[in-house]
């Protein structure tokens, strides 16, 4: 009989097991702690190896369950209940998988500069669609002049919104309790993730780098996205810093982000509202009295416009998919009805 004690730590519970023991058959459930290209770190029933990947099995993230066959082989990807997604680096109308089955994102940006609200709203965007809830974290909060909490809880409704200092230990029980599940870390270089990783695992596990004086800006001191026990129970990712923070098929995660600007949207005179000169527009109103900010209204905009921009890329990526798997059909017939002519 297969002791799952070991997993508890990683995650493993009752409703996890409810849900995946009746897919695995004579595999054994592992969970992906981290990722290389061909192989990679798991925590499985017999305690934590390294596992390799077939090609067949593509697309695996760190957070991931998976099924073991008997040589330590990843054989099955389990069905993921959330997913942290942005569009590739490269531009290409593909998705990457920044983390899975996250239950809280830490949206960290570093208090002492200039808190961007525009980079915060669209990594919301990203967090509301993964399906998991999302907290953000004003992070060196004993370095900053001035704590903006009312000016970034105005652009997170729905999502709490907390000030800490690792270095001086100062908001972390706060934070802590608000803590769910696996809980994966995301923000640009030089936002404290690494540092407040460590804070929360109460162990110098990750490595950290002082930011650059310079432009205040930070290396990526985070190269690998990996998976560790917190504790007082749950589990943490931290991510390597994101420069670029593309939303992907994220019309639902926008939609959560700027509910406020939805919520008077559906007051306008007219449903085609474009929210601009209409006669009673109430976005417009909004804007006057003071409810939402012209540059709340123009983020929103911005995220919209580039969502569906991407949309679009990609129903035409599979478009051509389609197509080239089509022709491909069409030779190989083609090529059949040649040879049949030639017996």
């Amino acid at each position: 009989m297969v002791d799952y004690d070991l997993l508890v730590p990683y995650g493993w519970t009752e409703a996890v097991a409810s849900e995946y023991l009746p897919l695995l058959g004579d595999l054994v459930p592992a969970r992906i702690v981290r990722m290389d290209r061909s192989e990679c770190d798991v925590v499985a029933p017999g305690g934590p190896s390294r596992a390799a990947c077939p090609r067949d099995i593509t697309g695996l993230c760190t957070g991931d369950w998976v099924g073991l066959d008997a040589e330590g082989t990843v054989r099955l990807l389990l069905p993921r209940r959330s997913a942290i997604m942005r569009s590739s680096v490269s531009g290409r109308s593909v998705a990457q998988v920044l983390a899975t089955n996250v239950d809280t994102v830490l949206i960290c940006s570093a208090a002492d500069g200039d808190v961007d609200l525009g980079r915060i709203e669209r990594m919301l965007a990203l967090a509301w669609e993964s399906n998991a809830q999302p907290v953000v974290v004003l992070t060196k909060a004993d370095a900053a002049d001035h704590l903006p909490l009312d000016e970034v809880r105005a652009v997170a409704p729905g999502a709490t919104v907390l000030a800490v200092s690792a270095a001086a230990e100062t908001g972390l029980d706060v934070l802590t309790a608000v803590l769910h599940g696996t809980v994966a870390l995301i923000g640009p270089s030089g936002a404290g993730k690494s540092t407040l990783a460590n804070a929360l695992l109460g162990a110098e596990v990750f490595a950290t780098n002082v930011v650059r004086a310079v432009d205040g800006k930070g290396r990526h001191t985070t190269v690998h996205r990996e998976l560790r026990p917190l504790p007082g129970g749950g589990t943490l990712i931290d991510t390597p810093g994101l420069r670029g923070i593309g939303l992907y098929d994220a019309a639902d995660g926008i939609g959560k982000t700027f509910s406020d600007i939805e919520s008077l949207a559906a007051d306008c005179r007219f449903a085609d509202c474009a929210h601009e000169t209409e006669p009673g527009c109430a976005v417009q109103a909004g804007i006057a009295d003071g409810t939402i900010t012209e540059r709340r209204l123009t983020s929103y905009r911005k995220l919209a416009k580039e969502n569906e921009w991407m949309a679009a890329r990609t129903d035409k990526r599979l478009a051509a998919e389609r197509e080239r798997a089509w022709r491909s059909i069409a030779k190989q017939h083609r090529k059949q009805y040649r040879e049949r002519g030639y017996r």
